[in-house]
């Protein structure tokens, strides 16, 4: 049985394509080799998640369908550790991912993809 903090909520989900956009626009991203994590403030205090698996790194439909359920599994059995006030948007790096190493890879990215999000933004140096 799972407790109510343990489930994958639907105000725990990005739906609206507004929302991807405006994460993807952000450009700040961090990866490993299982996965790609964007990040954006939600402004709520809780963490969403976006899954985008494109059937061009993806060609099966069954296994499209296997890496989200892996990611929204990692996503829920991770809440607990991963930052308030973000949403998520995520990319499979390899088809073929397990399922331990996309919880790790989602947890780790998350807090770095927060920490990212707090820091300060550089401007590139201006050319002479």
């Amino acid at each position: 049985m799972t407790t109510p903090d343990q489930t994958f909520r639907p105000h725990e989900r990005i739906k609206d394509p507004a929302d991807f956009r405006r994460a993807f626009d952000r450009k700040r991203s961090v990866s490993d080799a299982v996965l790609i994590v964007y990040g954006v403030e939600n402004g709520l205090e809780h963490a969403r998640l976006g899954i985008s698996v494109s059937r061009k790194r993806v060609r099966k439909a069954s296994a499209r369908n296997r890496i989200k359920r892996l990611i929204r599994e990692a996503f829920r059995l991770s809440k607990a550790d991963l930052p308030p006030g973000v949403d998520l948007v995520v990319l499979p790096r390899a088809p073929q991912a397990e399922f331990e190493a996309v919880r790790s890879s989602l947890a780790t990215l998350a807090r770095d993809a927060a920490r990212r999000l707090r820091a300060p933004r550089r401007e590139p140096k201006p050319s002479p």
